[in-house]
């Protein structure tokens, strides 16, 4: 396995239209994150799917744009562990989403953006929830592109993506986008579809949440998933 599994997903051109796009839609996330958790300083914070990937600006925009750097803990597959000399206090730990290496309610919030999508089938997808809900104790925060936005962030290709899945994967495949056509790498979500993966894995006994979306020219291009403890 490559040391940074992440660095398939980089297809677009770092500085390219795309890339300025995703990094604009960041913003609106990372602006969605801190209105619907409103953390203090205080707040320990979990952000799950860190990167090596160092080109785009908004690259590991969490801890980037996060002001209590040392409240953070970064955790993913790939090598980010120069997060912690770029960011002093932060901690990395590389991780699995599918079996985080942390005790029950280890972090008042967590948070993670577009990793969903790249855990495998839906039942892997409700454990990811699962194991979020498992080490919050305030509440989680997930997003993941909505698959019925018109173009495909990550193979930056219009529609394709709306054709059932076998089509999808079969098309992947016979344009030599290998990587994108196996289901453990590139399985998106609708809002449907993260409704029925927060239900499976019984999150509602802990947490109150609701499937909610940023949009893009009045379209919504990503979802989100926002639960938060009961009182």
């Amino acid at each position: 396995m490559s040391k940074n599994p992440n660095e398939q997903y980089n297809v677009a051109a770092a500085g390219s239209f795309p890339v300025r796009l995703a990094g604009y839609q960041r913003r609106n996330m990372f602006a969605r994150f801190v209105e619907e958790m409103q953390p203090d300083e205080a707040d320990t914070i979990l952000d799950i799917g860190v990167t090596a990937e160092r080109s785009y600006p908004s690259s590991n925009y969490f801890e980037k744009w996060y002001p209590h750097k040392a409240r953070v803990t970064a955790a993913g597959l790939d090598d980010a562990s120069f997060l912690e000399d770029e960011f002093p206090g932060m901690k990395f730990v590389e991780a699995n989403a599918l079996d985080l290496p942390f005790g029950d309610a280890s972090f008042d919030y967590v948070h993670s953006s577009a990793v969903i999508e790249h855990v495998g089938a839906a039942g892997s997808q409700a454990r990811m929830i699962a194991e979020c809900a498992r080490v919050a104790r305030k509440g989680f925060f997930l997003t993941t592109p909505n698959r019925w936005f018109p173009v495909e962030f990550h193979t930056v290709l219009p529609l394709v993506h709306w054709l059932p899945r076998p089509l999808f994967r079969s098309l992947m495949e016979r344009t030599g986008r290998e990587f994108f056509a196996q289901e453990a790498n590139l399985n998106l979500m609708s809002a449907g579809d993260m409704g029925k993966a927060a239900a499976e894995a019984g999150i509602a006994a802990r947490f109150v949440w609701n499937v909610k979306s940023v949009s893009l020219a009045g379209w919504p291009s990503n979802l989100l998933l926002v639960a938060k403890a009961k009182a």
